[in-house]
């Protein structure tokens, strides 16, 4: 029995983005899907952490429970501080790191689940506003992606990071509501080879049978199905 318990949704990109950096270093650990609309889980799930959203780690052996997508991986690469690296030693690539792991968060998960999230609101309470706002966001993030990847292969340099999980969930549901353009050639490419990872693949091949209930699974791309 492992002692990182990883609580989670299967359809959420934000454990998606976790799952991957397991994955990326092999750290095993045992998932623990959570039911949210079921108020006795969900209250015994608070009780963990106040704000009961997923995904959350929690670690046996220390006690402890990890919250924040971005921090847990921190903590994941510094419990297992063996190649790969998800935060470069490097001060600099650290810190491009650091920032497209947010950029990604903020400006293309964070709009993308606003226009899902308004999906599933009753018709007349839909806020078209709102989602034109989100669909603005995302056409910015992915012009200041392409941008970044013009003349390198990951999103803070020359490797894989904390930045590319954020940047595979985020991109991978962003693409299905607004499908990247001729003009994101570079983003495009960069989508591409997050396909090609082993962990993105895995964390693919194990949303598939989730994939039905996305609110948008009308819209997916057949080679996800």
């Amino acid at each position: 029995m492992t002692d990182l318990i990883l609580h989670l949704h299967p359809l959420s990109s934000y454990c998606h983005k976790v799952l991957i950096g397991l994955y990326e270093k092999g750290i095993p650990f045992e998932p623990s899907v959570v039911n949210l609309g079921d108020p006795q889980a969900r209250q015994s799930y608070a009780e963990l952490w106040p704000t009961a959203k997923i995904p959350l780690l929690e670690d046996r052996a220390a006690g402890r429970v990890v919250p924040e997508t971005s921090i847990m991986l921190e903590y994941l690469d510094r419990l297992h501080p063996g190649a790969p690296a998800l935060f470069p030693a490097d001060p600099e690539l650290q810190l491009q790191a650091r920032l497209w792991d947010r950029l990604f968060d903020q400006y293309v998960m964070t709009p993308m689940q606003r226009i899902v999230a308004d999906r599933l609101r009753p018709e007349g309470q839909r806020d078209e506003t709102s989602v034109r706002e989100a669909r603005q966001l995302l056409d910015m993030a992915y012009g200041m992606a392409e941008r970044q990847l013009a003349a390198q292969p990951w999103a803070a340099g020359p490797a894989f990071t904390v930045a590319d999980c954020a940047a595979a969930p985020s991109l991978f549901y962003a693409h299905i509501l607004q499908p990247f353009g001729p003009q994101h050639a570079a983003l495009a490419a960069y989508f591409e080879r997050l396909l090609q990872r082993a962990s993105v693949q895995r964390v693919l091949q194990e949303a598939k049978p989730w994939l039905q209930y996305f609110p948008y699974a009308d819209q997916v791309p057949a080679r996800f199905l």
